[in-house]
């Protein structure tokens, strides 16, 4: 049996890919190093953002763990167009799957790339794998798993956020882990 943990990063200052977490963020990095402090981890998988790097660093340092970066696990684009109104723009295309505005990524598109890193590491041998991204790539990964994972649920996500996914021989179970 293989473990999954799927985090999404420690708040951090902004979207961009190079913004770096808050103090706060920091804080919460070490107490996400702390959480996973008995908990074997054999495989380090992070978005290529700063913050997702930035919240993974002490844990890999703690179990001294290489930090392998992903591009597929980097956040969606929505739009590259702004939105007047992005929430509610979100929330239909967790309706309408095919959805895509200007630039952007469709929830199926992501759906499709953050299935193929968890595919692909299901292949690897590491039984206990975590796997950093963002709020909405994490959200349409656990879609893909669970239809019924709403906007709604993507709108309780915290920074940081953790789910457990356990490979049994049928499915994928997973679970939120209370951190924090």
């Amino acid at each position: 049996m293989k473990t999954y943990y799927i985090v999404r990063h420690c708040e951090a200052t902004g979207q961009a890919p190079d913004a770096p977490l808050t103090k706060q963020g920091q804080n919460q990095a070490d107490a996400l190093a702390d959480f996973f402090k008995t908990i074997p981890i054999d495989r380090i998988v992070s978005s290529p953002f700063r913050r997702a790097r930035e919240t993974i660093l002490p844990l890999a340092t703690l179990h001294d763990c290489p930090v392998e970066i992903e591009d597929q696990l980097q956040e969606r684009i929505l739009s590259i167009s702004p939105l007047s109104d992005w929430r509610t723009a979100l929330q239909q295309t967790f309706v309408d799957l095919d959805l895509r505005f200007p630039g952007g990524e469709s929830s199926r598109e992501t759906m499709e790339r953050m299935s193929s890193v968890l595919e692909e590491a299901l292949l690897y041998p590491a039984r206990h794998t975590v796997l950093v991204t963002h709020g909405n790539a994490m959200a349409l990964l656990l879609k893909s798993i669970d239809s019924t994972f709403s906007y709604e649920d993507w709108n309780r996500l915290r920074n940081p956020e953790v789910y457990r996914l356990v490979q049994t021989s049928e499915t994928l179970i997973y679970e939120r882990l209370n951190f924090g």
